[in-house]
């Protein structure tokens, strides 16, 4: 008999945690974003990047200058 508490992990669907969701668990855990960071999260908002844009700008921003 199949469980009743399949996992998303275990059925190959993913979770994509919104930002009140971020908010929620972050508060829990005493993180706070920057208001720089709220002002970067809310452009990629206005200007509808996608997951994949948002990953690279957010790595362009916090990569490591050679």
């Amino acid at each position: 008999m199949k469980s009743p508490r399949t996992s998303k992990a275990a059925t190959g669907k993913t979770l994509v945690l919104g930002m009140t969701g971020f908010r929620n668990i972050s508060a829990v855990e005493g993180v706070k974003l920057s208001a720089s960071s709220k002002r970067m999260f809310a452009d990629f908002e206005a200007r509808g990047l996608s997951a994949e844009q948002r990953r690279k700008a957010i790595v362009e921003k916090h990569a490591k200058k050679v």
